[in-house]
């Protein structure tokens, strides 16, 4: 039996178009990765999500109006549900200043705009590991 693919839940904070969301996950799994894929943008449901699909990863791209409560929100969360091990990564649009700051939050690494699939892929397989 083969080594079991690394569960990343990709989602998003803030409004905008889905098109780079959606390529974005077919990359990663086209790369290895096993992708759960959600639409939903409120930091409740995306710990449901990560608590039913048992993800090692949340991936978070953040578009126009994405808040960095919705991260204190979503660390608030993951540990109160006992899953703190889930790393969060994050990219997109996010204020300069901001950035630090979802950091100290928890957030491991923050991709500005423009960074390449195969950066992210890179990245994602030599720091995304099993949570189990």
């Amino acid at each position: 039996m083969g080594k079991k693919a690394v569960r990343i839940l990709m989602t998003r904070f803030g409004e905008g178009h889905e098109d780079a969301l959606l390529k974005l996950s077919r990359a990663f799994s086209e790369a290895g990765f096993e992708v759960i894929y959600t639409t939903m943008h409120d930091p409740d449901a995306i710990v449901t999500a990560a608590l039913q699909e048992s993800v090692d990863h949340i991936g978070v791209t953040t578009l126009p109006g994405a808040r960095i409560e919705d991260f204190a929100k979503l660390f608030e969360l993951l540990a109160k549900k006992d899953l703190s091990h889930i790393q969060v990564s994050a990219g997109g649009f996010l204020e300069e200043d901001d950035i630090p700051r979802i950091k100290e939050m928890g957030v491991v690494e923050f991709f500005p705009k423009g960074t390449t699939f195969a950066e992210l892929i890179e990245w994602s397989k030599q720091h995304i590991k099993h949570t189990d």
